[in-house]
């Protein structure tokens, strides 16, 4: 049976801006994984993970994630209306489909991030990522740095082993 995974957060920034972060390859490589990314229904999402682009200090990978450095995911993009929903496959559409809806709140942005189609035995793993990457984009959104991204997932990946997609 394939899960659902949905997660809220309240941005500190306007919905353009946001969405910037979503869609810049630059940008998204500082919470979550760069690659150039085709901004049409159908086009071509290339996610390179290197999470040392996630912490401000010096952190190497832990031995049990190092295989994932530089791992290069090639995705397509399945809804987009700027600036307000962009929704790719996850994994080449192995494991579902990552759709973020994004609404304005005066000056700042309700992300709604809903990963649907999600392989049961894939669940906890994927919402500890999602809630480590969300945290990311929702610090560096407000100013501030991130230490230490390995801290961060080991703690959302804690929280979302209790089913806390809040995170830590």
């Amino acid at each position: 049976m394939a899960e659902v995974l949905r997660f809220e957060r309240l941005l500190d920034a306007p919905v353009a801006t946001v969405w910037e972060w979503l869609v810049d390859s630059e940008k998204r490589g500082r919470w979550f994984a760069a690659g150039p990314m085709e901004q049409r229904v159908g086009g071509a999402l290339e996610l390179i993970f290197d999470h040392d682009n996630l912490s401000d200090e010096d952190v190497p990978y832990p031995p049990d994630y190092a295989r994932y450095k530089g791992v290069r995911a090639h995705e397509k993009v399945v809804r987009i209306d700027p600036p307000h929903l962009l929704a790719f496959t996850f994994e080449g559409d192995r494991n579902g489909v990552a759709e973020f809806t994004l609404t304005p709140e005066g000056d700042r942005t309700r992300l709604v991030l809903t990963h649907s189609g999600l392989a049961e035995a894939a669940r906890t793993g994927t919402a500890g990522g999602w809630i480590s990457h969300l945290a990311v984009l929702q610090t560096r959104l407000a100013g501030r740095g991130v230490p230490d991204f390995w801290a961060l997932h080991r703690a959302s990946e804690a929280a979302a082993a209790r089913g806390d997609l809040q995170g830590p």
